[in-house]
């Protein structure tokens, strides 16, 4: 526990990377294996599942300090972070430093830590977790509180990427960092036997369902004819879904997303559809809700996503289907390293009167750039986000690769809306006010249609931060009403029909594009513009090319 703690304290330190690949490498150099497998799952942002909420142990907290319940609450704003705050309430109560139980298990391993004490506390009453966690908490310091507070919440996240630790095990066991990434995808095991098949020389055994690492497209902020001839790339629609790899292997099918979660329960449609590829096949694609000929919006999809329970009604109103536009695996034969003008060859045969639940990717056929640009100006009336550029002759990489694949997006949506709400962000952000609430016009009022937390410069965060105090009208915990005269550009990528919210509308990934201090908040945009807008969507009109 000791070790992992003194990582986590020479990572938060330094913004050196050379200098968190050096303490990564000696952490798991170090430390002994069974305890550097758990440390890699936490590096690697997999997370326990929460054994207590974070607000109990604030809860305990204070009233070990003797403070009441309302001034905890205080002290959480400004620091934005329950894990955190409990630990600096609790040097109230054994200041670092302080006598200490002096017991021998005190430094315990991490992974015994982990065994003996973290995963057995779900099982016991309230009273007996509660004499634990405090019993633990007498006997370590404010950051080592910090952590086993972020590990009881299962919110524990460490400020390294993961291209940073796959450099650093790739380091010290002498290997590609690829063939580490590879073995680092999947389902991994807090186990000493997990470690040393990532490490090994020779390839491990890998399990069945194990996935490839994705390659990610980098986004075009240029011409696209500085990319070079348009015949040296194949262009496809870029989908809005959930970014997948479909693997078959032993008779077995199995559904992983972009984000590591294996999702194969949650579209059983694709699994049966699956059946019908031979064994030693994956596929990289995208999920999406698709009823007939035509994707359908990802406000379907998402009525199935959060479900636990997949019901008759809930697969028939959004069906799923995977758009296949990559072949990483066939016959058991990795194909990574060939060009993807093969491997799209090879998909196409593959793919030839395949179940409708597995469809291939279209290729956007283009005579010049200027074509293509025509083609992307059609991307919202056919559902999707514009096009990804490909080159034909690159290998499928890990990670995001820069001339590799690029997206070629449409413009956002973007309205005038005034800012409403502010509350602290998390984090370094905690003692700013950095998320808002925006508001539209409607018969005479300002109605909420997004919040937003990124955009903004630093520059401005604190420049409008102070205004902000100034004019707050009320507060509602950590939300202040602020006086409605500020103006904000705001983007999105698409709206859609919301009876959850008062406006009826609901903005996807809305965020600042600009300060608007030259618009007094009368000239702000109304309702009836967004609904303006959804209709023009609806209807196939993309308003953004007029």
């Amino acid at each position: 526990m000791k070790r992992f703690l003194a990582l986590y304290r020479a990572l938060d330190r330094t913004t050196s990377t050379s200098r968190k690949v050096a303490a990564l490498r000696a952490y798991f150099e170090a430390t002994p294996r069974e305890d550097a497998a758990w440390g890699l799952l936490f590096l690697s942002g997999w997370r326990i599942k929460r054994l207590l909420p974070g607000g109990q142990l604030l809860t305990w907290a204070a009233e070990s300090a003797a403070l009441p319940a309302w001034l905890a609450t205080e002290a959480y704003h400004p620091v934005g972070d329950q894990a955190e705050a409990t630990a600096l309430l609790l040097d109230l109560v054994h200041p670092p430093g302080g006598p200490s139980d002096p017991r021998p298990d005190d430094d315990l391993p991490l992974s015994r830590w982990m065994d003996e004490r973290l995963l057995p506390l779900a099982a016991l009453p309230p009273d007996q977790q509660r004499a634990s966690v405090e019993g633990w908490w007498a006997r370590l310091d404010t950051d080592a509180r910090f952590i086993l507070n972020k590990l009881l919440t299962g919110e524990l996240r460490v400020g390294v990427s993961r291209t940073l630790v796959v450099r650093a095990l790739a380091e010290l066991a002498d290997l590609p960092p690829a063939v580490v990434s590879h073995r680092l995808m999947g389902p991994g095991e807090p186990t000493a036997a997990w470690l040393e098949g990532v490490l090994a020389a020779e390839a491990p055994g890998a399990h069945r369902s194990q996935p490839y690492p994705f390659l990610l497209a980098a986004p075009l902020d240029g011409p696209p004819e500085a990319l070079g001839p348009v015949a040296d790339f194949l262009a496809e629609w870029k989908w809005d879904g959930i970014r997948a790899q479909l693997i078959r292997r032993a008779g077995e099918t199995f559904v992983w997303s972009r984000g590591e979660e294996l999702v194969t329960e949650r579209f059983p449609e694709i699994v049966e559809a699956a059946a019908t590829l031979p064994d030693g096949t994956v596929l990289d694609g995208e999920i999406l809700a698709w009823q007939g000929d035509a994707p359908l919006p990802f406000a379907r999809l998402q009525r199935r996503i959060g479900r636990k329970t997949l019901t008759r009604k809930v697969l028939a109103e959004a069906p799923a289907a995977l758009v296949a536009y990559d072949l990483l695996e066939q016959d058991g034969q990795d194909l990574r390293e060939r060009p993807l003008s093969e491997r799209r060859a090879r998909l196409e045969r593959l793919l030839a009167g395949a179940n409708p639940r597995l469809r291939l990717s279209p290729v956007v056929t283009a005579a010049d750039w200027p074509d293509l640009a025509r083609q992307r100006d059609e991307a919202r009336a056919r559902g999707v986000e514009g096009l990804m550029l490909k080159r034909l002759d690159a290998r499928y990489l890990a990670g995001r690769r820069r001339g590799v694949w690029w997206k070629w997006k449409v413009d956002p949506y973007s309205i005038d809306a005034v800012l409403v709400t502010a509350q602290p962000g998390s984090g370094r952000r905690a003692s700013l006010l950095t998320d808002y609430g925006f508001a539209v016009w409607h018969e005479g009022a300002l109605v909420p249609i997004a919040k937003a937390y990124s955009g903004l410069t630093d520059d401005e965060i604190r420049a409008l931060d102070p205004w902000l105090r100034r004019h707050t009208r009320e507060r509602h915990g950590p939300v202040r009403v602020v006086a409605p005269e500020q103006v904000f550009e705001l983007a999105f990528e698409g709206l859609q029909r919301s009876p959850r919210h008062k406006s009826g509308l609901a903005l996807r990934f809305p965020r600042i594009l600009r300060w608007r201090r030259d618009k007094p908040a009368a000239e702000a945009d109304t309702l009836d513009t967004l609904r303006a807008l959804l209709a023009a969507h609806e209807s196939g009109h993309d308003p953004t090319t007029s």
